[in-house]
């Protein structure tokens, strides 16, 4: 059961004044809290009864040696010759569900007697509450893509994030999970909106450090982006959002219209690791206050025992300029949807001509992810796969 901090009961009652298009209700949030826990005892369960089954046992195996090849294959591209650096954590400075070690640099040593395993094994007993807020700037029909960088708006430190998406009800990976990644920049800057506090070059026409792709028979979906910078009201974070029983469209886009909505969720990252990330440049032009994971109320909507918000990483180099490798399980109930959950809000939809604003923010007037028409609703000149609609944004 998570224990609300003073921080955190007070970024309840101000959050909405301090993160533009959301408004929400504190005692409904916590009311929520409690199912939310409820179900993640649930999933851990589940999860707990088939772990060591043996598909799940080989699923484990194959993961190991991916994300090892991953590392070997980056670190070779990039001409990283010097080994990765030692883990620096102080584990005593974290608040509990932060104590854990997700940096595995410390014990990725390169020789032939090194267990894989101690460095790339995932944390199966990731659940993330599929409640939690997708952000007000969820954009339909991003491009598929890995490598979501542009040329433009994307300096900063490289993040290969690789995310593993697991049924809670059976431990078998889930395939062809449309699962749709966006973060702000180095500077606090979202592309795909135009909204107060944050206006980006190219308004709804940006996609830089979005993307999406459609997970493999591993369940897994990898991305290359770069570690996030930070806003006002909100830690550090990177956004995620499922759909499961997507397809692939003939012009080579990806269809989410009327697939189920089986995760919305955001990661969340160590504070000692932020620090050392917004010491560099570009990251130093951010004048904004930082707000604290302790002081974001969706890091302890997101944190429990029963789940884990921070991804595991090690670093491809002995700086931290050389990049992180990170990589996270997030175990769902396949056959869930949460379209008509309050958090899943459709901020804007990109097609060949370009954005749009679908005028719906998360949690306030038209919530429930409504666009004009009713829930989920684009109009007709929405990306591909979208049934016509009757009205247009």
């Amino acid at each position: 059961m998570v224990v609300l901090s003073k921080l955190a009961l007070a970024a309840l009652a101000g959050y909405a004044a301090a993160h533009p298009g959301e408004k929400h209700d504190a005692l409904k949030m916590k009311r929520e809290l409690v199912a939310r826990d409820y179900a993640a005892q649930v999933g851990a369960r589940s999860l707990a009864a088939c772990s060591n089954s043996a598909h799940a046992q080989a699923l484990k195996t194959r993961s190991i040696k991916r994300r090892a090849e991953a590392v070997k294959n980056i670190r070779q591209k990039r001409g990283i010759q010097a080994p990765a650096r030692k883990d620096k954590r102080a584990l005593e400075d974290l608040q509990a569900w932060e104590a854990v070690n997700h940096n595995m640099t410390g014990v990725y040593e390169y020789d032939m007697f090194t267990s894989l395993e101690e460095v790339f094994s995932g944390n199966t007993s990731c659940i993330l509450a599929p409640e939690i807020t997708g952000g007000p700037y969820y954009v339909v029909g991003e491009k598929m893509r890995s490598n979501v960088k542009e040329a433009k708006w994307c300096d900063g430190v490289d993040l290969f994030l690789e995310v593993q998406y697991i049924d809670v009800n059976t431990c078998e990976a889930i395939p062809s999970v449309a699962v749709d990644i966006w973060n702000c920049n180095a500077t606090g800057v979202y592309s795909g909106i135009s909204t107060s506090g944050n206006y980006a070059d190219g308004g709804y026409n940006s996609t830089y450090l979005r993307g999406i792709q459609l997970t493999d028979a591993d369940g897994v979906a990898s991305f290359e982006t770069i570690f996030p910078g930070h806003y006002r009201g909100r830690a550090v974070h990177t956004h995620l959002l499922a759909h499961t029983n997507a397809q692939v469209m003939p012009n080579g886009t990806i269809s989410v219209w009327d697939a189920p909505v089986s995760h919305i969720g955001q990661l969340f990252w160590p504070e000692d690791l932020r620090v050392e990330v917004e010491a560099t440049y570009p990251y130093t032009l951010n004048t904004v206050a930082v707000t604290t994971n302790d002081e974001d109320m969706w890091s302890v909507l997101q944190a429990d025992a029963s789940f884990d918000p921070i991804p595991q990483f090690v670093y491809l180099g002995d700086v931290i300029e050389d990049g992180l490798f990170a990589w996270i399980q997030i175990g769902i109930n396949g056959s869930a949807d949460y379209t008509e959950d309050e958090y899943y809000g459709i901020a804007a939809y990109l097609h060949a001509e370009g954005g749009h604003t679908t005028g719906n923010v998360v949690g306030g007037p038209g919530g429930n992810g409504t666009a004009p028409g009713g829930n989920g609703t684009f109009p007709s000149d929405a990306p591909s796969g979208a049934p016509p609609a009757s009205t247009s944004a």
